[in-house]
């Protein structure tokens, strides 16, 4: 199911890519540091591909496996190397994915093509003690150091998207209920709980020494004097400044090979489910459409299914009669 069709739909008729595609072109090029060229690549590669959906009355929300085929042997036909081939097909696996991981949609057409299914990639979360070294990473007293403190309790303690967090506004906080208003993809609003780690160091950024170091004398645009989050010109931090943060505190914290923009959303569930949490209340929390996205925080490791096993069933370590 698509939670929303308006952001995957092309903007205009003039041969533009869709918002989709262009977010994945950006979150390329900023947050994985590919290559210029690449990024152009894979430009085309997708403006060929949303055109030929295009032609069917699809976009690539709703996209089948056949569309995806469809439009690779038509490439081929049009006589593209095997190489070029093989970056398209790239191209539009990581747009799918892209989409998928980002919530868009629920399913990816390129996992059957041509036989060669890709599984689910269960979500990359850190332990807690990793999650306790980036926090520390972060807990500084000058104004940025309170920041960025604020911004990882928050994304941790929530389990919001970096989006979600960039787009925070102080009305969203509420005053004595303990809950933080989100704005989630498809304009879905809910209401998330905000635990006592998350509040003590929001309440340090938005005090003296923290966010009122970062105000400008005067707001560049209406939207930034009522932002969360700011960046040091007085200026909405954007979803891309806090990928900066994170990668820059764990970094410090040693862990810059673990880190991805969702780490800590992905951490929050899977340490939630982990200390006996209702799936529904997770579901709930992190704004899934589908439980079946949820479910997929559920899939223990071997080491850890084995060590349950022994510990509840009765008869694990009991030794056989001779």
């Amino acid at each position: 199911m698509t939670r929303s069709r308006a952001p995957v739909a092309p903007t205009d008729d003039d041969g533009a890519l869709s918002p989709a595609s262009e977010e994945y072109l950006t979150w390329l090029a900023v947050d994985q540091g590919r290559a210029r060229n690449t990024v152009a690549a894979y430009r085309r590669d997708l403006a060929s591909y949303e055109a030929s959906l295009a032609a069917r009355g699809k976009s690539v929300d709703v996209a089948s496996v056949a569309d995806v085929e469809e439009h690779l042997a038509a490439r081929r036909g049009e006589g593209l190397a095997a190489t070029s081939l093989a970056r398209a097909l790239a191209a539009l696996r990581g747009l799918h994915r892209f989409l998928v991981e980002e919530e868009w949609t629920s399913g990816d057409p390129t996992e059957d093509v041509r036989s060669l299914k890709t599984p689910r990639r269960l979500p990359k979360a850190l332990t807690e003690e990793e999650v306790d070294a980036l926090l520390r990473a972060a807990d500084g007293d000058d104004p940025a150091g309170r920041r960025d403190h604020a911004m990882l309790e928050v994304l941790y303690g929530t389990g919001i998207r970096v989006s979600e967090l960039a787009g925070l506004s102080l009305a969203d906080l509420g005053s004595d209920t303990g809950l933080v208003r989100v704005l989630g993809k498809g304009d879905k609003e809910r209401l998330v709980p905000l635990g006592s780690c998350a509040r003590r160091a929001l309440d340090r950024w938005l005090g003296p020494g923290g966010r009122p170091e970062f105000e400008p004398r005067r707001w560049a645009r209406r939207g930034d004097a009522e932002a969360v989050f700011l960046n040091a010109r007085g200026g909405r931090l954007t979803r891309q400044g806090v990928w900066g943060v994170l990668k820059k505190r764990a970094t410090s914290a040693g862990l810059a090979d673990r880190v991805h923009p969702h780490v800590l959303r992905h951490s929050c569930a899977t340490h939630m489910l982990a200390h006996g949490a209702d799936i529904r209340v997770v579901q709930e929390l992190l704004g899934h459409v589908s439980i079946g996205t949820t479910q997929l925080y559920t899939r223990v490791s071997p080491e850890h299914l084995r060590a349950a096993y022994e510990q509840a069933h009765p008869r694990a370590r009991l030794t056989a009669p001779h």
